[in-house]
């Protein structure tokens, strides 16, 4: 084994192309960053995980049924927009949320190494999901934010190796995941830009 983000596909090596986001990367990516949750620790967590964990397989789906249409994200919706149920695109813009709010959240760590991580998550919260979400709904994500472990243990566990080895120096764990999350980032950026200009998320 090796510590958490070597262990998973980063998203710095998910192809982009003229045609757009390599789906198949994407989705594994994505799948990697739920593994980040278990290291929160936290079970109020499993909200913003469940969501994600159901967007990504909604794409999937879409995925393993039209594979040669869906090789990239944006053609993937592209080819369901004349579909009457676009359930994979909904999905898609649902889980760039839970995404964006996931990134923002630990830039905001990685740009202040004194805040504690509720205070990351709070702001990120505030400035991505929020907006989207029902009374009922802000109420459960202001018990896991609260909810967040301390900085230090989380990034611990990050920089651990699971089966006893060395952990990852704090230089090399601060590279990789502001690396990880600048990709994520420009990502996160691209796939949403696409949605606006073609007007992909009206109608949810």
């Amino acid at each position: 084994m090796a510590p958490y983000l070597e262990t998973v596909k980063s998203y710095a090596d998910v192809p982009i192309t003229d045609a757009g986001v390599d789906t198949l990367a994407f989705l594994e990516a994505s799948q990697g960053l739920l593994g980040l949750f278990d290291l929160l620790g936290s079970a109020a967590f499993s909200v913003v995980q469940n969501d994600i964990k159901g967007n990504i397989a909604k794409v999937r789906a879409r995925y393993d049924a039209a594979p040669t249409q869906s090789a990239t994200l944006e053609q993937l919706v592209e080819n369901e927009k004349t579909e009457k149920k676009r359930t994979a695109t909904e999905g898609l813009m649902w889980l760039l949320r839970g995404l964006s709010f996931t990134c923002k959240a630990l830039q905001n760590s990685q740009a202040n190494k004194t805040e504690e991580l509720a205070s990351a998550f709070t702001k990120s919260y505030e400035g991505t999901l929020k907006k989207f979400h029902n009374f009922v709904v802000k109420g459960i994500f202001a018990v896991a934010m609260k909810a967040c472990p301390y900085r230090a243990d989380f990034y611990n566990k990050l920089a651990a190796d699971p089966s006893g080895g060395e952990p990852a120096t704090q230089e090399k764990l601060n590279d990789e995941l502001d690396k990880w999350l600048a990709a994520l980032a420009a990502i996160v950026g691209r796939v949403e830009a696409f949605y606006e200009k073609g007007g992909y998320g009206k109608g949810f």
